[in-house]
């Protein structure tokens, strides 16, 4: 089928980044073996160029012990507006990193984290994937509609869709 196409090394990392960037809130999971898991929304802050996904995270939050007792989470990105979908599994890292933090804050973060920087339960999250699958537009969101309003017209099938899973 045409609208399958997974995609490795640097394309993948690249719609990794333009996916998880673009949306921007994910459904952070933890607890993943277990049901319910555990889940709550969290701004990524930054994928870096080896596909890791950074977040700020306090040291006495719920997450960073699930992260503790078991390192697995899934996050699920979803931004209906321009059809943009990713989920990602991997595994979470716990980071005390000055220059990290320093290259990552904005003053938002500040919201969260009173004394700023210096904030002793301010923490980082790495989250390194090990497997991703994205939902996506062929040609970008005003094109598809236009497929579809066509498809209704015509009564043919006019998928505008693509996915895949991300080898990274």
């Amino acid at each position: 089928m045409d609208n399958y196409q997974n995609l490795s090394n640097q394309e993948a990392l690249d719609k990794l980044k333009e996916l998880a960037e673009d949306v921007r809130m994910c459904m952070f999971c933890t607890a993943v073996k277990e049901l319910p898991f555990q889940t709550r929304p969290m701004a990524t802050q930054e994928v870096d160029a080896h596909g890791n996904i950074w977040f700020f995270s306090a040291a006495d939050s719920d997450k960073n012990m699930e992260i503790k007792q078991d390192d697995q989470v899934q996050l699920l990105y979803a931004k209906q507006s321009d059809n943009h979908y990713l989920s990602v599994y991997g595994h979470a890292d716990i980071i005390r990193d000055r220059t990290k933090t320093e290259e990552l804050w904005n003053i938002f973060i500040k919201t969260w984290f009173q004394e700023g920087k210096d904030d002793p339960n301010l923490t980082l999250i790495r989250v390194r994937p090990e497997s991703a699958y994205y939902w996506d537009t062929k040609h970008g969101r005003f094109i598809s509609l236009l497929g579809l309003a066509a498809s209704v017209i015509s009564g043919k099938t006019m998928d505008g869709s693509l996915e895949g899973n991300l080898i990274i």
